[in-house]
């Protein structure tokens, strides 16, 4: 297994189930002693950053942060040495070759995961009696002290085994999840116990949470779209009027494509408004939104068992003709479209 596979395989960037807490403990108090830090007297598990958060509310003189000096500064020097020792050019191929594979799909799901936290701890009403932008502000000030673990991944992949200083940093990683370092006490959290993402790599679930923590701390998604509980719990009762009446565009998009253009056609008893020898073209007037429009088409050569097999395809909602929106999947114009055979 390549460095970059052993960083994005399940063994760390994608890594679920239980943490190695003696593991992870370990390499704490050696990332302590790289960055010249007395070891912490104590550790605080919680199981997932929503705890982690909650937790950090009830240490007790923990002292300060030491993040800087844990993850920022050795970071950059190890940054600069080996940007100084590749050149701009070494280094860049370096990043391409291994963290940049990492950080698009890792970044979304850090973001996600800080956007649930903060959302889970306004809605929990421990600040009932705070202003909500005051609220935020201190909950995204905790969540910037953090070490992020298994998600520090896409840079610390880069690295590797190259920097011996970074390699406190790289087992906890290996070993657990989010954490936050002070002059007397860690926290640090367990990773999730459940992480589904779709062929994109985007979070997604039809079944339940796509990321899901010991505690239930939990983020809902459809192929990277965030979504409600009770949204995914409706997906198999959908009927035309329930799409037509959900008011939030995006989501609505969501559930036609769930439900199928070709069905939701078919039972709203809408009506073609254009046909010629290359199709259908069919209209899904959306409130608030763009129309969907579509073309069915007949593949003219037959399958195996002698049907013919029919697709829709999507095109501009500005389409006027079928043969318009078949020529444009070709990146044509509808003069210009004359197949010998249209397949």
């Amino acid at each position: 297994m390549s460095d970059i596979d052993a960083w994005r395989a399940v063994a760390v960037a994608a890594a679920t189930g239980p943490a190695d807490r003696p593991a992870a403990e370990t390499a704490v108090r050696e990332a302590y002693r790289a960055a010249g830090l007395a070891e912490p007297a104590g550790f605080v598990w919680a199981d997932s950053p929503l705890s982690g958060v909650l937790a950090l509310a009830d240490l007790d003189a923990p002292g300060r942060s030491v993040r800087e000096d844990i993850r920022t500064l050795p970071w950059a020097a190890e940054r600069r040495r080996l940007h100084d020792e590749l050149g701009p050019a070494g280094w860049t191929e370096l990043w391409h070759a291994t963290g940049g594979h990492l950080w698009d799909t890792t970044r979304l799901l850090t973001d996600r995961l800080r956007a649930g936290v903060v959302a889970a701890m306004l809605e929990s009403g421990r600040y009932i009696d705070t202003d909500p932008a005051a609220a935020e502000a201190e909950v995204r000030g905790l969540l910037l002290d953090a070490v992020l673990g298994q998600h520090e991944a896409p840079w610390l992949a880069a690295f590797d085994d190259r920097a011996e200083r970074l390699s406190g940093l790289a087992g906890v990683a290996r070993a657990a999840g989010w954490w936050w370092p002070f002059e007397h006490v860690v926290v640090l959290c367990e990773r999730p116990s459940r992480l589904l993402r779709d062929e994109a790599g985007r979070l997604h679930a039809a079944d339940g949470p796509a990321v899901l923590f010991p505690d239930g701390f939990a983020l809902h998604a459809w192929h990277g779209m965030p979504v409600h509980t009770d949204f995914l719990a409706g997906l198999s009762t959908l009927t035309p009027a329930r799409i037509r009446g959900e008011e939030n565009a995006e989501l609505r998009r969501v559930l036609l494509e769930h439900y199928g253009y070709d069905r939701y056609l078919a039972e709203s008893g809408a009506e073609p408004v254009h046909r010629d020898e290359t199709g259908i073209l069919w209209r899904i007037p959306l409130s608030d939104d763009e129309d969907v429009v579509m073309v069915e088409v007949v593949n003219s050569t037959p399958e195996p068992d002698g049907t013919h097999h029919t697709y829709w395809l999507r095109v501009p909602p500005e389409t006027q003709t079928a043969r318009a929106g078949v020529a444009w999947t070709f990146d044509l114009d509808a003069a210009d479209y004359a197949p010998l055979q249209q397949t």
